[in-house]
């Protein structure tokens, strides 16, 4: 019974490392998996986007000009 557990949280640690760039994060699949399946959460992390890239502040015009 202990090996089925461990294997099943290793499992959704899994779909939640393959999903720590996407929308919902690493913890966010992690507790999906948990919830649902290991199956589940990995068709969530397929399913779902990148995540957005933060703007830099050079991006942004914010950045302070050299002296």
């Amino acid at each position: 019974m202990i090996v089925i557990s461990v294997l099943y949280v290793s499992l959704c640690s899994l779909v939640a490392y393959l999903g720590r760039q996407r929308k919902f994060g690493f913890w966010g699949y992690l507790l999906a998996s948990l919830l649902v399946s290991p199956v589940i959460g990995l068709l969530l992390v397929l399913a779902s986007d990148k995540r957005e890239a933060a703007p830099t502040a050079a991006a942004a015009g914010t950045a302070t000009p050299a002296a």
